[in-house]
Protein backbone atom coordinates (compact mmCIF):
# COMPACT_ATOMS: atom_id res chain seq x y z
CA UNK A 1 0.00 0.00 0.00
CA UNK A 2 2.36 2.69 -1.21
CA UNK A 3 1.46 6.34 -1.60
CA UNK A 4 2.62 8.55 -4.42
CA UNK A 5 5.74 10.58 -3.60
CA UNK A 6 4.48 13.57 -1.58
CA UNK A 7 7.34 15.94 -2.34
CA UNK A 8 8.63 17.10 -5.69
CA UNK A 9 12.31 17.51 -6.57
CA UNK A 10 12.01 21.29 -6.33
CA UNK A 11 11.49 21.02 -2.57
CA UNK A 12 14.57 18.93 -1.75
CA UNK A 13 18.00 20.59 -1.75
CA UNK A 14 20.66 18.76 -3.71
CA UNK A 15 22.71 17.68 -0.71
CA UNK A 16 25.59 15.26 -0.98
CA UNK A 17 24.80 12.13 1.08
CA UNK A 18 26.81 12.16 4.32
CA UNK A 19 25.25 9.28 6.19
CA UNK A 20 23.92 6.89 3.58
CA UNK A 21 26.64 7.01 0.94
CA UNK A 22 26.97 3.20 0.88
CA UNK A 23 23.28 2.37 1.10
CA UNK A 24 20.70 1.64 -1.55
CA UNK A 25 17.72 2.49 0.66
CA UNK A 26 17.05 4.78 3.59
CA UNK A 27 14.25 3.59 5.87
CA UNK A 28 13.03 5.87 8.66
CA UNK A 29 10.83 4.51 11.44
CA UNK A 30 8.75 6.91 13.51
CA UNK A 31 8.14 4.81 16.61
CA UNK A 32 5.53 6.98 18.28
CA UNK A 33 3.72 6.86 21.60
CA UNK A 34 0.26 6.45 20.07
CA UNK A 35 0.99 5.67 16.41
CA UNK A 36 3.96 4.39 14.42
CA UNK A 37 4.91 4.30 10.77
CA UNK A 38 7.78 4.44 8.34
CA UNK A 39 8.87 5.94 5.04
CA UNK A 40 11.64 4.95 2.69
CA UNK A 41 13.51 6.22 -0.33
CA UNK A 42 16.23 5.16 -2.67
CA UNK A 43 19.45 6.88 -1.69
CA UNK A 44 19.79 7.99 -5.31
CA UNK A 45 16.21 9.39 -5.39
CA UNK A 46 15.65 10.89 -1.96
CA UNK A 47 13.33 13.47 -3.50
CA UNK A 48 10.81 10.65 -3.93
CA UNK A 49 9.93 9.58 -0.39
CA UNK A 50 7.51 6.65 -0.32
CA UNK A 51 5.04 6.21 2.52
CA UNK A 52 2.81 3.30 3.49
CA UNK A 53 -0.90 3.31 4.26
CA UNK A 54 -2.13 1.15 7.12
CA UNK A 55 -5.36 -0.54 8.17
CA UNK A 56 -7.08 -0.86 4.81
CA UNK A 57 -8.06 -4.46 5.59
CA UNK A 58 -9.92 -3.06 8.60
CA UNK A 59 -11.59 -0.20 6.78
CA UNK A 60 -8.95 2.46 7.51
CA UNK A 61 -6.35 4.23 5.39
CA UNK A 62 -3.86 6.04 7.61
CA UNK A 63 -0.17 6.90 7.34
CA UNK A 64 0.46 5.37 10.76
CA UNK A 65 -0.75 2.36 12.71
CA UNK A 66 -1.47 2.24 16.46
CA UNK A 67 1.62 1.56 18.58
CA UNK A 68 0.02 -1.49 20.14
CA UNK A 69 1.50 -4.97 20.40
CA UNK A 70 -0.05 -8.29 21.38
CA UNK A 71 1.65 -11.39 22.83
CA UNK A 72 -0.05 -14.73 23.54
CA UNK A 73 -0.11 -16.51 26.90
CA UNK A 74 3.25 -18.13 26.04
CA UNK A 75 4.73 -14.60 25.71
CA UNK A 76 5.13 -15.04 21.95
CA UNK A 77 4.65 -12.08 19.60
CA UNK A 78 1.42 -12.28 17.63
CA UNK A 79 0.18 -8.91 16.32
CA UNK A 80 1.14 -5.26 16.01
CA UNK A 81 -0.78 -2.10 15.14
CA UNK A 82 -4.34 -2.30 13.83
CA UNK A 83 -4.04 -6.08 13.74
CA UNK A 84 -3.25 -6.15 17.47
CA UNK A 85 -6.09 -3.77 18.31
CA UNK A 86 -8.67 -5.65 16.26
CA UNK A 87 -7.54 -9.07 17.53
CA UNK A 88 -7.63 -7.93 21.15
CA UNK A 89 -11.01 -6.26 20.71
CA UNK A 90 -12.57 -9.50 19.46
CA UNK A 91 -11.56 -11.50 22.53
CA UNK A 92 -14.36 -12.62 24.85
CA UNK A 93 -14.03 -11.36 28.41
CA UNK A 94 -12.72 -14.76 29.53
CA UNK A 95 -9.90 -14.81 26.95
CA UNK A 96 -8.39 -11.30 27.24
CA UNK A 97 -6.75 -11.86 30.67
CA UNK A 98 -4.57 -14.63 29.20
CA UNK A 99 -2.88 -12.36 26.65
CA UNK A 100 -0.43 -9.46 26.88
CA UNK A 101 -1.68 -6.29 25.20
CA UNK A 102 0.49 -3.16 25.37
CA UNK A 103 -0.35 0.39 24.29
CA UNK A 104 1.28 3.76 25.04
CA UNK A 105 4.24 1.81 26.42
CA UNK A 106 6.79 4.20 24.93
CA UNK A 107 5.77 6.80 27.53
CA UNK A 108 7.28 4.50 30.15
CA UNK A 109 10.73 5.69 29.06
CA UNK A 110 9.79 9.36 29.47
CA UNK A 111 7.99 8.78 32.77
CA UNK A 112 10.94 6.86 34.18
CA UNK A 113 13.34 9.68 33.33
CA UNK A 114 11.07 12.49 34.52
CA UNK A 115 10.37 10.59 37.75
CA UNK A 116 12.75 9.06 40.26
CA UNK A 117 13.16 5.62 38.69
CA UNK A 118 16.03 4.74 36.40
CA UNK A 119 15.80 3.09 33.01
CA UNK A 120 17.48 -0.33 33.08
CA UNK A 121 17.86 -3.12 30.55
CA UNK A 122 15.85 -5.49 32.77
CA UNK A 123 12.92 -3.16 33.49
CA UNK A 124 9.43 -4.55 32.87
CA UNK A 125 6.25 -3.15 31.35
CA UNK A 126 2.70 -3.72 32.56
CA UNK A 127 0.15 -4.92 30.01
CA UNK A 128 -3.46 -3.71 29.98
CA UNK A 129 -4.48 -6.59 32.22
CA UNK A 130 -1.66 -6.10 34.71
CA UNK A 131 0.61 -8.88 33.45
CA UNK A 132 4.31 -8.10 33.05
CA UNK A 133 6.84 -8.59 30.25
CA UNK A 134 10.45 -7.37 29.86
CA UNK A 135 10.48 -3.92 28.29
CA UNK A 136 13.25 -4.90 25.90
CA UNK A 137 11.06 -7.69 24.53
CA UNK A 138 8.15 -5.32 23.91
CA UNK A 139 10.28 -2.65 22.20
CA UNK A 140 12.43 -5.09 20.22
CA UNK A 141 9.50 -7.07 18.86
CA UNK A 142 7.76 -3.85 17.86
CA UNK A 143 10.83 -2.72 15.93
CA UNK A 144 11.22 -6.19 14.42
CA UNK A 145 7.68 -6.01 13.07
CA UNK A 146 8.26 -2.55 11.58
CA UNK A 147 11.52 -3.73 10.04
CA UNK A 148 9.95 -6.81 8.44
CA UNK A 149 6.99 -4.79 7.17
CA UNK A 150 9.32 -2.22 5.62
CA UNK A 151 11.47 -4.84 3.92
CA UNK A 152 8.35 -6.50 2.51
CA UNK A 153 7.15 -3.14 1.18
CA UNK A 154 10.50 -2.51 -0.48
CA UNK A 155 10.39 -6.01 -1.96
CA UNK A 156 6.98 -5.27 -3.49
CA UNK A 157 8.12 -1.89 -4.81
CA UNK A 158 11.36 -3.25 -6.30
CA UNK A 159 9.97 -6.49 -7.76
CA UNK A 160 11.49 -8.61 -4.97
CA UNK A 161 15.02 -7.27 -5.46
CA UNK A 162 17.14 -8.76 -2.68
CA UNK A 163 18.60 -6.30 -0.18
CA UNK A 164 21.59 -7.05 2.01
CA UNK A 165 21.75 -5.50 5.51
CA UNK A 166 24.52 -3.15 4.39
CA UNK A 167 22.25 -1.87 1.60
CA UNK A 168 19.97 -0.11 4.10
CA UNK A 169 20.45 2.83 6.42
CA UNK A 170 17.89 2.78 9.24
CA UNK A 171 16.79 5.91 11.09
CA UNK A 172 14.63 5.74 14.24
CA UNK A 173 13.09 8.96 15.55
CA UNK A 174 13.26 9.73 19.26
CA UNK A 175 11.76 12.67 21.17
CA UNK A 176 14.09 15.63 21.50
CA UNK A 177 13.35 15.79 25.24
CA UNK A 178 14.44 12.20 25.96
CA UNK A 179 17.61 11.87 27.96
CA UNK A 180 20.63 9.68 27.17
CA UNK A 181 19.39 6.66 29.15
CA UNK A 182 16.12 6.52 27.17
CA UNK A 183 18.03 6.82 23.89
CA UNK A 184 20.45 4.13 24.97
CA UNK A 185 17.55 1.83 25.79
CA UNK A 186 16.16 2.33 22.28
CA UNK A 187 19.60 1.56 20.82
CA UNK A 188 19.71 -1.63 22.89
CA UNK A 189 16.22 -2.63 21.76
CA UNK A 190 17.21 -2.09 18.12
CA UNK A 191 20.74 -3.49 18.35
CA UNK A 192 19.98 -6.96 17.00
CA UNK A 193 17.00 -5.88 14.89
CA UNK A 194 18.38 -3.09 12.70
CA UNK A 195 21.77 -2.64 11.08
CA UNK A 196 23.29 0.74 10.13
CA UNK A 197 21.09 2.39 12.76
CA UNK A 198 20.93 6.14 13.33
CA UNK A 199 18.74 8.12 15.69
CA UNK A 200 16.99 11.31 14.65
CA UNK A 201 15.37 13.62 17.14
CA UNK A 202 11.63 13.97 16.61
CA UNK A 203 12.00 16.89 14.22
CA UNK A 204 10.38 17.61 10.91
CA UNK A 205 13.21 18.43 8.52
CA UNK A 206 11.05 17.93 5.41
CA UNK A 207 8.58 20.61 6.49
CA UNK A 208 11.48 22.94 7.22
CA UNK A 209 12.72 22.49 3.69
CA UNK A 210 9.30 23.29 2.27
CA UNK A 211 9.71 26.72 3.87
CA UNK A 212 12.75 27.46 1.74
CA UNK A 213 10.61 28.80 -1.06
CA UNK A 214 9.02 31.21 1.42
CA UNK A 215 12.22 32.71 2.74
CA UNK A 216 15.70 31.28 2.80
CA UNK A 217 16.28 32.95 6.18
CA UNK A 218 13.03 31.83 7.79
CA UNK A 219 12.95 31.39 11.57
CA UNK A 220 10.54 28.83 12.93
CA UNK A 221 9.44 26.90 15.97
CA UNK A 222 9.17 23.20 15.37
CA UNK A 223 6.65 21.10 17.25
CA UNK A 224 6.54 17.34 17.57
CA UNK A 225 3.19 16.43 19.07
CA UNK A 226 2.44 12.96 20.33
CA UNK A 227 2.72 11.43 23.79
CA UNK A 228 5.20 14.17 24.55
CA UNK A 229 5.44 17.71 23.26
CA UNK A 230 8.84 18.77 21.89
CA UNK A 231 9.57 22.41 21.14
CA UNK A 232 12.65 23.46 19.18
CA UNK A 233 13.62 26.65 17.41
CA UNK A 234 15.62 26.75 14.17
CA UNK A 235 16.85 29.34 11.75
CA UNK A 236 17.18 28.33 8.11
CA UNK A 237 20.57 29.38 6.80
CA UNK A 238 21.54 30.59 3.34
CA UNK A 239 23.09 27.19 2.59
CA UNK A 240 19.73 25.56 3.49
CA UNK A 241 20.98 24.00 6.72
CA UNK A 242 19.35 24.53 10.11
CA UNK A 243 20.83 26.46 13.01
CA UNK A 244 19.28 25.67 16.38
CA UNK A 245 18.43 28.82 18.34
CA UNK A 246 17.03 27.31 21.53
CA UNK A 247 17.62 24.03 23.28
CA UNK A 248 14.91 21.39 22.95
CA UNK A 249 12.21 21.66 25.60
CA UNK A 250 8.74 20.35 26.30
CA UNK A 251 7.03 17.76 28.45
CA UNK A 252 4.49 14.96 28.68
CA UNK A 253 1.57 17.09 27.53
CA UNK A 254 0.58 15.25 24.36
CA UNK A 255 -2.64 13.62 23.23
CA UNK A 256 -2.58 11.03 25.99
CA UNK A 257 -3.46 13.73 28.55
CA UNK A 258 -6.68 14.34 26.60
CA UNK A 259 -7.44 10.61 26.81
CA UNK A 260 -6.92 10.65 30.57
CA UNK A 261 -9.31 13.56 30.98
CA UNK A 262 -11.90 11.75 28.87
CA UNK A 263 -11.63 8.64 31.06
CA UNK A 264 -12.05 10.79 34.17
CA UNK A 265 -15.14 12.28 32.53
CA UNK A 266 -16.65 8.82 31.95
CA UNK A 267 -15.86 7.84 35.51
CA UNK A 268 -17.70 10.96 36.66
CA UNK A 269 -20.75 9.95 34.62
CA UNK A 270 -20.74 6.30 35.63
CA UNK A 271 -19.91 6.93 39.27
CA UNK A 272 -20.17 4.62 42.24
CA UNK A 273 -17.68 2.11 40.86
CA UNK A 274 -19.72 1.35 37.73
CA UNK A 275 -17.07 2.57 35.27
CA UNK A 276 -14.28 0.68 37.06
CA UNK A 277 -16.39 -2.49 37.06
CA UNK A 278 -17.02 -2.11 33.33
CA UNK A 279 -13.40 -1.68 32.26
CA UNK A 280 -12.38 -4.62 34.45
CA UNK A 281 -15.02 -6.97 33.02
CA UNK A 282 -14.94 -5.76 29.41
CA UNK A 283 -11.43 -4.44 28.62
CA UNK A 284 -11.74 -5.00 24.87
CA UNK A 285 -14.89 -2.88 24.65
CA UNK A 286 -13.24 -0.19 26.73
CA UNK A 287 -10.27 -0.13 24.38
CA UNK A 288 -12.55 0.15 21.35
CA UNK A 289 -14.34 3.08 22.96
CA UNK A 290 -11.00 4.82 23.60
CA UNK A 291 -9.94 4.18 20.02
CA UNK A 292 -13.16 5.75 18.73
CA UNK A 293 -12.56 8.73 20.99
CA UNK A 294 -9.01 9.05 19.63
CA UNK A 295 -10.37 9.54 16.13
CA UNK A 296 -12.66 12.32 17.39
CA UNK A 297 -9.83 13.89 19.39
CA UNK A 298 -7.79 14.58 16.25
CA UNK A 299 -10.77 15.66 14.18
CA UNK A 300 -10.77 18.88 12.15
CA UNK A 301 -14.46 19.44 12.99
CA UNK A 302 -15.80 21.90 15.56
CA UNK A 303 -19.07 19.98 15.96
CA UNK A 304 -20.40 18.13 18.98
CA UNK A 305 -19.09 14.59 19.37
CA UNK A 306 -21.26 11.46 19.28
CA UNK A 307 -19.82 8.20 20.63
CA UNK A 308 -21.46 4.78 20.52
CA UNK A 309 -22.11 3.33 23.99
CA UNK A 310 -21.53 -0.41 24.06
CA UNK A 311 -24.19 -2.83 25.25
CA UNK A 312 -22.19 -4.16 28.17
CA UNK A 313 -21.67 -0.65 29.59
CA UNK A 314 -25.43 -0.10 29.40
CA UNK A 315 -26.01 -3.46 31.10
CA UNK A 316 -23.59 -2.75 33.95
CA UNK A 317 -24.98 0.78 34.47
CA UNK A 318 -28.63 -0.28 34.46
CA UNK A 319 -28.03 -2.75 37.26
CA UNK A 320 -28.16 0.41 39.40
CA UNK A 321 -30.53 2.75 37.55
CA UNK A 322 -31.74 3.76 34.10
CA UNK A 323 -28.68 4.81 32.13
CA UNK A 324 -30.12 8.17 31.10
CA UNK A 325 -30.22 9.23 34.77
CA UNK A 326 -26.40 9.08 34.97
CA UNK A 327 -26.18 12.05 32.62
CA UNK A 328 -28.39 14.39 34.64
CA UNK A 329 -25.63 15.55 37.00
CA UNK A 330 -22.85 16.06 34.43
CA UNK A 331 -22.61 19.19 32.29
CA UNK A 332 -21.75 19.07 28.60
CA UNK A 333 -23.14 15.64 27.83
CA UNK A 334 -26.47 14.00 26.97
CA UNK A 335 -27.81 10.48 26.39
CA UNK A 336 -29.49 9.79 23.04
CA UNK A 337 -30.68 6.20 22.45
CA UNK A 338 -27.36 4.38 22.83
CA UNK A 339 -25.21 7.39 21.94
CA UNK A 340 -23.15 9.55 24.30
CA UNK A 341 -23.25 13.14 23.05
CA UNK A 342 -20.43 15.45 24.17
CA UNK A 343 -20.67 19.16 23.45
CA UNK A 344 -17.79 20.83 21.65
CA UNK A 345 -17.13 23.06 24.68
CA UNK A 346 -16.86 19.98 26.90
CA UNK A 347 -14.55 18.39 24.38
CA UNK A 348 -12.34 21.47 24.54
CA UNK A 349 -12.09 21.11 28.32
CA UNK A 350 -10.34 17.75 27.87
CA UNK A 351 -7.55 19.66 26.08
CA UNK A 352 -7.19 22.41 28.68
CA UNK A 353 -4.22 20.91 30.55
CA UNK A 354 -2.29 20.13 27.37
CA UNK A 355 -2.94 23.41 25.58
CA UNK A 356 -2.25 25.39 28.75
CA UNK A 357 1.13 23.76 29.21
CA UNK A 358 2.03 24.14 25.54
CA UNK A 359 1.06 27.81 25.33
CA UNK A 360 2.80 28.58 28.61
CA UNK A 361 6.01 26.93 27.40
CA UNK A 362 5.82 28.76 24.07
CA UNK A 363 5.30 32.12 25.72
CA UNK A 364 8.27 31.53 27.99
CA UNK A 365 10.49 30.77 25.00
CA UNK A 366 9.20 33.51 22.72
CA UNK A 367 9.59 36.30 25.28
CA UNK A 368 13.35 35.79 25.27
CA UNK A 369 15.24 38.52 23.36
CA UNK A 370 17.05 36.03 21.14
CA UNK A 371 13.66 34.78 19.85
CA UNK A 372 12.71 38.18 18.40
CA UNK A 373 13.30 37.00 14.82
CA UNK A 374 10.90 34.04 14.96
CA UNK A 375 8.33 34.30 12.18
CA UNK A 376 6.65 30.91 11.89
CA UNK A 377 5.15 28.38 14.30
CA UNK A 378 5.05 25.00 12.62
CA UNK A 379 2.85 22.21 14.03
CA UNK A 380 3.67 18.60 13.13
CA UNK A 381 2.75 15.18 14.49
CA UNK A 382 -0.54 13.35 14.91
CA UNK A 383 -1.82 15.55 17.74
CA UNK A 384 -1.38 18.58 15.47
CA UNK A 385 -4.35 17.33 13.44
CA UNK A 386 -6.71 18.39 16.24
CA UNK A 387 -8.64 21.55 15.40
CA UNK A 388 -8.95 22.31 19.13
CA UNK A 389 -5.18 22.43 19.54
CA UNK A 390 -4.67 24.40 16.33
CA UNK A 391 -7.35 26.92 17.30
CA UNK A 392 -5.74 27.56 20.69
CA UNK A 393 -2.34 28.14 19.10
CA UNK A 394 -3.83 30.35 16.37
CA UNK A 395 -5.86 32.52 18.74
CA UNK A 396 -2.87 33.04 21.03
CA UNK A 397 -0.07 33.66 18.53
CA UNK A 398 -1.47 34.46 15.08
CA UNK A 399 -1.21 38.26 15.44
CA UNK A 400 2.57 38.05 15.54
CA UNK A 401 3.45 34.70 13.96
CA UNK A 402 2.35 32.70 10.94
CA UNK A 403 0.88 29.37 12.10
CA UNK A 404 1.60 26.50 9.69
CA UNK A 405 0.58 22.85 9.71
CA UNK A 406 1.40 20.37 6.91
CA UNK A 407 -1.47 18.62 5.14
CA UNK A 408 -0.22 15.29 6.51
CA UNK A 409 1.05 16.44 9.89
CA UNK A 410 1.22 12.87 11.19
CA UNK A 411 3.67 11.77 8.48
CA UNK A 412 5.80 14.91 8.37
CA UNK A 413 8.27 13.79 11.03
CA UNK A 414 9.12 10.45 9.47
CA UNK A 415 9.61 12.04 6.05
CA UNK A 416 12.08 14.43 7.63
CA UNK A 417 13.87 11.48 9.21
CA UNK A 418 14.49 10.04 5.74
CA UNK A 419 16.24 13.30 4.82
CA UNK A 420 18.26 13.06 8.01
CA UNK A 421 19.35 9.56 6.97
CA UNK A 422 20.48 10.99 3.66
CA UNK A 423 22.28 13.97 5.15
CA UNK A 424 23.00 14.29 8.86
CA UNK A 425 24.53 17.72 8.23
CA UNK A 426 21.11 19.19 7.52
CA UNK A 427 21.44 20.54 11.09
CA UNK A 428 24.53 22.74 11.10
CA UNK A 429 24.49 23.68 14.79
CA UNK A 430 22.61 22.99 17.97
CA UNK A 431 22.14 24.38 21.47
CA UNK A 432 23.56 22.29 24.27
CA UNK A 433 20.82 21.04 26.59
CA UNK A 434 23.26 20.51 29.46
CA UNK A 435 26.71 21.45 30.68
CA UNK A 436 29.31 18.82 29.76
CA UNK A 437 32.72 18.45 31.30
CA UNK A 438 35.56 16.24 32.44
CA UNK A 439 37.02 15.38 35.85
CA UNK A 440 40.39 17.05 36.61
CA UNK A 441 42.76 17.74 39.50
CA UNK A 442 44.37 21.06 40.49
CA UNK A 443 46.87 22.17 43.10
CA UNK A 444 45.00 22.33 46.40
CA UNK A 445 43.94 25.78 47.63
CA UNK A 446 42.49 25.76 51.15
CA UNK A 447 40.61 28.99 50.48
CA UNK A 448 38.80 27.50 47.49
CA UNK A 449 38.70 23.72 47.71
CA UNK A 450 36.85 21.28 49.94
CA UNK A 451 39.17 19.71 52.52
CA UNK A 452 37.57 16.34 51.83
CA UNK A 453 38.89 16.51 48.26
CA UNK A 454 42.47 17.03 49.41
CA UNK A 455 45.00 14.43 48.24
CA UNK A 456 48.77 14.10 48.67
CA UNK A 457 51.12 12.55 46.12
CA UNK A 458 53.03 9.56 47.48
CA UNK A 459 55.96 10.43 45.26
CA UNK A 460 56.84 14.01 46.23
CA UNK A 461 54.09 15.18 48.64
CA UNK A 462 52.43 17.31 45.98
CA UNK A 463 49.05 18.44 47.41
CA UNK A 464 46.15 18.56 45.00
CA UNK A 465 42.34 18.66 44.83
CA UNK A 466 40.57 15.77 43.15
CA UNK A 467 37.15 15.40 41.43
CA UNK A 468 37.06 18.95 40.05
CA UNK A 469 34.72 19.61 37.13
CA UNK A 470 36.21 21.25 34.04
CA UNK A 471 33.53 22.55 31.73
CA UNK A 472 33.82 21.65 28.05
CA UNK A 473 30.37 22.86 26.88
CA UNK A 474 27.93 25.02 28.81
CA UNK A 475 24.16 24.70 28.86
CA UNK A 476 22.75 26.97 26.18
CA UNK A 477 26.05 27.13 24.25
CA UNK A 478 25.88 27.04 20.45
CA UNK A 479 27.70 23.97 19.13
CA UNK A 480 28.67 23.82 15.49
CA UNK A 481 28.32 20.29 14.14
CA UNK A 482 31.71 18.68 13.37
CA UNK A 483 33.48 21.44 15.28
CA UNK A 484 36.82 20.38 16.84
CA UNK A 485 37.91 21.65 20.26
CA UNK A 486 41.28 20.86 21.85
CA UNK A 487 42.41 20.70 25.49
CA UNK A 488 45.69 19.75 27.16
CA UNK A 489 46.17 17.91 30.47
CA UNK A 490 49.19 16.84 32.51
CA UNK A 491 49.52 13.85 34.88
CA UNK A 492 48.94 14.27 38.62
CA UNK A 493 51.57 11.70 39.62
CA UNK A 494 55.02 11.93 38.00
CA UNK A 495 55.25 8.15 37.60
CA UNK A 496 51.74 7.36 36.40
CA UNK A 497 51.54 5.21 33.27
CA UNK A 498 47.99 6.01 32.21
CA UNK A 499 45.43 8.81 32.45
CA UNK A 500 41.71 8.28 32.84
CA UNK A 501 39.35 10.96 31.50
CA UNK A 502 35.86 10.81 33.02
CA UNK A 503 33.04 12.70 31.27
CA UNK A 504 29.90 13.93 32.99
CA UNK A 505 27.08 16.42 32.59
CA UNK A 506 24.74 18.56 34.68
CA UNK A 507 21.78 20.89 34.23
CA UNK A 508 23.67 23.63 36.10
CA UNK A 509 25.49 26.36 34.21
CA UNK A 510 28.57 25.65 36.28
CA UNK A 511 29.64 23.00 38.73
CA UNK A 512 32.65 22.62 40.97
CA UNK A 513 32.84 18.89 41.64
CA UNK A 514 31.80 15.86 39.64
CA UNK A 515 29.92 14.31 42.56
CA UNK A 516 27.51 17.21 43.06
CA UNK A 517 23.77 16.54 43.10
CA UNK A 518 22.36 16.24 39.60
CA UNK A 519 25.70 15.29 38.00
CA UNK A 520 25.54 12.31 35.61
CA UNK A 521 28.50 10.20 34.58
CA UNK A 522 28.50 9.59 30.82
CA UNK A 523 31.60 7.56 30.11
CA UNK A 524 35.37 7.45 30.31
CA UNK A 525 38.50 6.51 28.42
CA UNK A 526 41.96 5.59 29.67
CA UNK A 527 44.97 6.53 27.54
CA UNK A 528 48.34 4.78 28.11
CA UNK A 529 51.32 6.94 29.15
CA UNK A 530 54.07 4.30 29.06
CA UNK A 531 57.10 6.61 29.40
CA UNK A 532 57.25 8.28 32.87
CA UNK A 533 60.77 9.73 32.47
CA UNK A 534 59.50 13.31 32.04
CA UNK A 535 57.32 13.10 35.18
CA UNK A 536 54.64 15.77 35.18
CA UNK A 537 56.19 17.44 32.13
CA UNK A 538 54.11 15.25 29.88
CA UNK A 539 50.92 16.19 28.06
CA UNK A 540 47.74 14.45 27.00
CA UNK A 541 45.80 16.23 24.28
CA UNK A 542 42.03 15.86 24.33
CA UNK A 543 40.33 16.38 20.96
CA UNK A 544 36.56 16.72 21.13
CA UNK A 545 34.52 16.62 17.93
CA UNK A 546 30.88 17.56 18.29
CA UNK A 547 28.34 15.72 16.15
CA UNK A 548 24.57 15.94 15.97
CA UNK A 549 23.80 12.92 18.13
CA UNK A 550 27.02 12.52 20.13
CA UNK A 551 30.50 13.85 20.55
CA UNK A 552 33.74 11.95 20.04
CA UNK A 553 36.52 12.45 22.58
CA UNK A 554 40.03 11.28 21.64
CA UNK A 555 42.82 11.43 24.23
CA UNK A 556 46.41 11.23 22.92
CA UNK A 557 49.61 10.88 24.95
CA UNK A 558 51.93 13.29 23.08
CA UNK A 559 55.06 11.46 24.27
CA UNK A 560 54.17 7.97 23.00
CA UNK A 561 51.50 9.10 20.51
CA UNK A 562 49.13 6.44 21.85
CA UNK A 563 45.46 7.40 21.86
CA UNK A 564 42.04 6.19 22.99
CA UNK A 565 38.55 7.30 21.87
CA UNK A 566 35.15 7.32 23.53
CA UNK A 567 31.75 8.30 22.07
CA UNK A 568 29.48 10.31 24.39
CA UNK A 569 25.74 10.84 23.79
CA UNK A 570 25.29 14.58 23.27
CA UNK A 571 21.50 14.68 23.08
CA UNK A 572 20.91 14.63 26.83
CA UNK A 573 18.01 16.76 27.96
Amino acid sequence: HLASPPLGPQHIPNYPPYMADKSLFIIAIDFGTSYSGYCFALESCVDQIRQVFWGMEHGFKTVKTPTCILFNEKKEFKKFGYDAVMKYNTFPASEAPKWYFFQNFKMKLYNQVSGTLKITSNMELEADNGRMLPALTVFSESLRYMKDHALNSIGEASFQTACEPEDITWVVTVPAIWDASARQFMRLAAKEILSSLHHSEGRDFSSCQQLFFLNKLTNLILWCLGGTIDITVHEIQQDKTLKELHKASGGGWGGNTVDENFKAFLREIFHGGIWDEYIKKYPTEFHQMMYNFGLQKCSSSRDDVYLHCYTNLIKVAEQKQDISLFFNHVEGTHWHDGIIMITYEKMKSFFAYSTGKIIGALKEILRKPEMATVQYILLVGGFASSIILRDEIYHTFSERYSILCPMEAQAAIVKGAVLFGYNSQIVASRISARTYGVAVCHAFDAAVHDERKKRVSKTDNYVYCTDLFKRLVGIGDLINIDEDVHYTFTPVEPDQTSMQLRFCCTEKENAKYIDEKGMKMLGSCTVPMPNPELGRNRQVRLDVKFGLTEFKATATDLTSNQSRTVMIDFLTM
